[in-house]
């Protein structure tokens, strides 16, 4: 941690820097955007920024098993296996529960009570709404945003992906409303290319400058690629 901020830069690309060089220590980030518009490219990259820069992370993923998440952070040559093996990062495949978590109206209070889940600095959950959206109510919501919001009094930063649509949009708005960084995805295709967007609407405690429309691709063998000029 540098000047009370997580830094996750990496040599090939500027994101670290269009986001104020770091994640300031004891923040809530919450990421929103639709499916298949780069939440879980973007939670990758993070995670594997953070341990670059000796954060140690834990990852809990709605999305990929953990052999379909080390295949894919080769496929963007973000090489994790060492990573894995050293502890540094906790990946943590959540696939069965969310489809258990149909018939399992606890599932936040069980969420809540797994501490090893929440040792590490870093919380990366991929994504929230798939885990909650059975169990979901305002007090259950609001409940574990104190959870949350506790973790990020001992200085630790969760960030959470939502997917647009999963949850009602009352349980949206407290997460937003709860976060102290808040952004969402726009994608448009053009032609044969799709222009991503990352749209900052709100970032507290910034050590350095950020940049509201940061446009970026996601390159095979190349990761996240930041686009000189925003598509809005």
């Amino acid at each position: 941690m540098q000047n009370n901020v997580y830094p996750f830069s990496i040599e090939r690309d500027e994101f670290n820097d269009k986001l104020g060089k770091g994640f300031p220590t004891g923040s809530l980030i919450v990421l929103e955007g639709g499916s298949g518009q780069g939440k879980s490219t973007i939670s990758q990259r993070i995670a594997y920024g953070l341990i670059e820069n000796d954060t140690n992370v834990t990852l809990i993923s709605t999305q990929m098993t953990t052999k379909g998440f080390i295949n894919q952070m080769y496929s963007l040559d973000y090489p994790i296996a060492q990573h894995l093996l050293k502890n540094r990062l906790l990946y943590i495949p959540v696939i069965p529960l969310v489809k258990a978590a149909k018939s399992r109206l606890d599932f936040i209070e069980r969420l809540m009570s797994a501490e090893e889940l929440f040792n590490n600095d870093i919380i990366i959950i991929d994504t929230i709404s798939a885990l909650i959206k059975y169990s979901a109510n305002s007090e259950k919501s609001l409940e574990l945003i104190s959870f949350f919001k506790k973790l990020n009094g001992m200085g630790k930063v969760i960030i959470l992906t939502v997917e647009s649509g999963q949850l009602e949009e009352e349980l949206n708005a407290m997460f937003r409303s709860s976060s102290d960084i808040y952004m969402t995805l726009k994608s448009k295709t053009m032609g044969s290319e799709v222009k991503r967007t990352l749209i900052v609407n709100k970032f507290t405690g910034a050590k350095g400058k950020v940049g509201q429309l940061i446009g970026f691709r996601i390159e095979p063998k190349v990761g996240l690629v930041v686009e000189i000029a925003s598509v809005a």
